[in-house]
């Protein structure tokens, strides 16, 4: 069956975000006292709500969560200055194409969809996308399928037309376990190691138009 929809994840997929991730959660984890996390650690929990980082990236260890994510929230609005957030090469050009030969662009992200919508108009995205799920629209946060089962439901497509796009285990497993194909990228935040589960693996963003 032909590809009708495809629905994206933003961090590490679209938009580079992971410097300002990794020093916004650094910053966090200094401000409320908690133990040391390296970079890579830090990085590995992208995909993830706010809420949800704690228990995982801090495991035995009781932490107020609404608070870290009313602390990282913070100290990410300082940090996330004009600039510091660029798309990854070739992804404007792609959507573009994409959305020229007739299929619905959608995202799926564990951010928060205010935050989705600035950088999609800041980005210059606005055009490409139809249709954007955060992490505060949704109530299971990925790999949970609620965020492609509400996206596919609100345009009547069947999970065998949809390509989920992302670059970490959770959005390769969210597409999993809504039945659709999915696509790994292997420039973001994952390898193809970890994202071995995808349908496919791409190098560039770019490779999409070979898969539709």
């Amino acid at each position: 069956m032909s590809t009708k929809i495809i629905i994206l994840d933003f961090d590490g997929t679209l938009g580079d975000t992971t410097d300002v991730i990794i020093r916004t959660t650094q910053a966090a984890i200094k401000e409320l006292g908690l133990p040391s996390r390296t970079d890579a650690e830090c990085a590995a929990m992208i995909g993830l709500r706010l809420v949800e980082i704690p228990p995982v990236l801090f495991p035995g260890l009781e932490v107020d969560c609404d608070l870290y994510a009313q602390t990282y929230r913070r100290i990410f609005n300082t940090l996330n200055t004009p600039g510091a957030v660029t798309l990854y090469p070739h992804v404007l050009e792609t959507l573009k194409e994409l959305k020229s030969r007739g299929l619905t662009l959608t995202i799926a992200s564990s951010r928060s969809n205010n935050s989705l919508k600035e950088y999609i108009d800041n980005l210059d995205l606005a055009s490409t996308i139809t249709y954007i799920l955060g992490g505060n629209d949704v109530s299971n946060g990925k790999p949970h399928p609620e965020a492609v089962n509400m996206t596919l439901e609100k345009f009547g497509f069947k999970p065998e037309e949809a390509i989920v796009v992302g670059d970490t285990v959770f959005d390769i497993h969210m597409g999993r376990n809504a039945g659709t194909r999915t696509c790994g990228v292997a420039y973001g935040n994952g390898t193809r190691e970890t994202l071995s589960d995808a349908t496919w693996i791409i190098d560039d963003f770019s490779d999409l138009l070979e898969l539709v």
